[in-house]
């Protein structure tokens, strides 16, 4: 006989539920809730850990038109590879707000300039780069947060010398 415990194993993460209005599972919280906007039902998707929906849509009224239709496996999948394709775009899309690049023509040649924004709670800053054909780095600076990169401001960076004292 076996005396040592048993590891602890039901972490939130680890616990199925699969009621009508409740399914938790695969990481994610479907919850059916009274949508506020009319007489109808909503579902909420909520990754675990969130304090807020992933995604949060209509759903569908159940045959006595005044309950919602139960939640089900094939709905709960549904639901799920929807709510990740949110995350997925709303990843996209701070990524690109946070980084972005333009390529220019100097006198040195082809050259990447590079604005890469850190959203510091207290002191957010942007650091701005360039870079040769090569990927060799020319110059960095730490700029605004609010800094505006574009082709002409980029050009203008680089013939200035990358704003270096010589």
């Amino acid at each position: 006989m076996n005396d040592t415990p048993t590891p602890y194993t039901d972490a939130p993460e680890d616990i199925k539920t699969q009621e009508p209005r409740l399914w938790c599972d695969d990481g994610w919280t479907a919850r059916v809730i009274k949508n506020e906007d009319d007489d109808g039902w909503a579902v909420e998707m909520t990754k675990d850990g969130e304090a807020e929906p992933a995604l949060v849509g209509p759903w569908t009224m159940g045959r006595d038109k005044k309950n919602p239709k139960p939640l089900d496996s094939p709905a709960f999948i549904t639901l799920v590879k929807t709510a990740n394709e949110v995350l997925r775009r709303h990843e996209q899309q701070l990524h690109a707000t946070l980084h972005k690049s333009v390529t220019i023509d100097a006198a040195d040649g082809r050259l990447t300039v590079k604005l890469d924004i850190v959203p510091d709670e207290d002191e957010p800053y942007a650091v701005l780069s360039a870079y040769d054909a090569s990927g060799e780095q020319l110059a960095e600076v730490h700029v605004a947060p609010t800094y505006k990169l574009n082709v002409q401001r980029a050009s203008e960076w680089a013939a200035g010398g990358f704003g270096k004292q010589g």
